[in-house]
Order: structure tokens, then C-alpha cells, then sequence
């Protein structure tokens, strides 16, 4: 157990950090408040250092951030959510602009970035905080989640896979992790890691889809290989059409 004080004290201290933090890829305020052709949702895929990289990537996405939510404790420490006793999972925040990129994009690479049949695991990483999850912000988002779900799930059943287990729900309260996990990939020294276990399965479109990058963007990523998104370098993809 972490005694009161100390967890008080370190979430009074990484709020203030993450109130002036800039994504070291996009250069983009991590806390910046939305603007109105920006939306915001939480996706889990494994652990957030590889799952956040596959998200700034893409052109449309404003920002990301790593950090904890599903659990039933305040500001946690990563110690703490990697004990498996506060509930919470590893995520990302996705901010994007809804003029250059679709949800129905981001649900293309959430499904096929990693294998959500997997429970509470995600390749060798094992507990609740590697679990599968999407959180919503707001009730326009949940009708083409779960559309992109039941497409997806037809998807895998064809390729032999079993059921998804990944968690659904909506409003979960982000809180940010650590200074040292934020672009952790993307930082000096990092140490190169991805738990992720893509099926090579792809999503097809679904009720409400509304695709917008081209096949040349996602060319970008090879999900033939396992942990694949290591092998591609940090830049986001500039163009819709690249």
C-alpha cells in the first residue's frame, strides 16, 4: 500500500506537470480544452506506450496522451494500476479534427492494432490494466462503436477467432499518467517495447462508418508482424492521402 500523503502529493504534482506539457511528436498541448470541430475518446489496446504511438500517427489527430481510467481510484500512480487494485486500465486520449479525420478511421486502427479477444492480456502482459476497452465522450460516439464491434466481431469469427471481450462504456474519468510515459517511444533512451498482437484481421466498413484516409495511410502500418507498430518510425502521417 501507498501511504495517503505520498499519492496526494504526486497527483498534486503531475497535474501541475500535465497542465504545461506539449506532446513531444505533434507539439500540441496535452490539456488544451476542445474546440468545436474537435471530439475526444479513450481507447485501451495493450500497454499505452505502443497503443499511443499507432494513435499520433495518423493525420487528422491532434493530440494524445497516456493514462488510467475504468477503475474506481483518484489519480492513480502507475505502481498502483499495475497492482491490478485500482480497476483502471492503460489508455489513450485521441483528440481529433473532425473535418480531416473520422471516428470510423480511429476504430479501424483501435480493432486492428491488437487482439481484443484476449481479456485481461495483451501478448506476454498479463492483468486487468492490459484489458481491451473503449470509453466514449459523448453519445454520438457509442452508436458507430458498437457497430464497428459487431463488424469486427464477424470479421474475426471468419478468420477462426473467438469472442471480443473488450470493455464498452461511456464518460470514464481520464486521468493522466506519468511525465516519463507521455510519447514514451518517441523520448531518448526509451526502451523500445509493444505488446500488442494484431490479428492481420481488418475491419470492414459497418453501419455509420465514414472512412476518410486512404489505403496509402494505412500502408503505413504492417500488422503481419507482431508489436509491428516498433518497426515504423515516430512521425505522424501529414497528408489524408500519403
Amino acid at each position: 500500500m501507498f501511504p495517503s500523503w505520498l499519492t496526494s502529493n504526486a497527483s498534486k504534482t503531475r497535474t501541475a506537470e500535465t497542465k504545461s506539457m506539449h506532446h513531444a511528436v505533434l507539439g500540441t498541448q496535452l490539456t488544451k480544452p476542445l474546440n468545436n470541430n474537435q471530439e475526444e475518446i479513450l481507447f485501451a489496446c495493450g500497454c499505452f506506450w505502443g497503443a499511443e504511438k499507432g494513435f499520433w500517427k495518423l493525420p487528422g489527430v491532434i493530440t494524445t496522451a497516456v493514462g488510467y481510467a475504468g477503475g474506481n481510484r483518484s489519480h492513480p500512480t502507475y505502481q498502483q494500476v499495475c497492482s491490478g487494485s485500482t480497476g483502471h486500465t492503460e489508455v489513450v486520449r485521441v483528440v481529433w479534427d473532425k473535418s480531416l479525420i473520422d471516428l470510423s478511421d480511429l476504430l479501424k486502427l483501435f480493432w486492428e492494432c491488437h487482439d481484443p479477444t484476449q481479456g485481461n492480456r495483451q501478448g506476454n502482459d498479463l492483468g486487468s490494466q492490459y484489458r481491451s476497452a473503449i470509453y466514449t465522450s459523448n453519445p454520438k460516439q457509442m452508436e458507430p462503436v458498437l457497430s464497428s464491434k459487431e463488424q469486427y466481431q464477424a470479421n474475426l469469427v471468419a478468420q477462426g477467432y473467438g469472442s471480443i471481450t473488450t470493455e464498452i462504456s461511456s464518460n470514464k474519468e481520464f486521468f493522466y499518467a506519468e511525465e516519463y510515459h507521455q510519447q514514451y517511444l518517441a523520448k531518448p533512451g526509451s526502451r523500445p517495447y509493444c505488446s500488442a498482437m494484431p490479428t492481420n484481421v481488418s475491419l470492414k466498413s459497418f453501419q455509420g462508418s465514414n472512412f476518410k484516409l486512404s489505403k496509402k495511410v494505412w500502408s503505413h502500418f504492417n500488422w503481419e508482424t507482431n508489436h509491428g507498430v516498433l518497426k515504423s518510425d515516430n512521425k505522424p502521417i501529414t497528408s489524408l492521402t500519403e
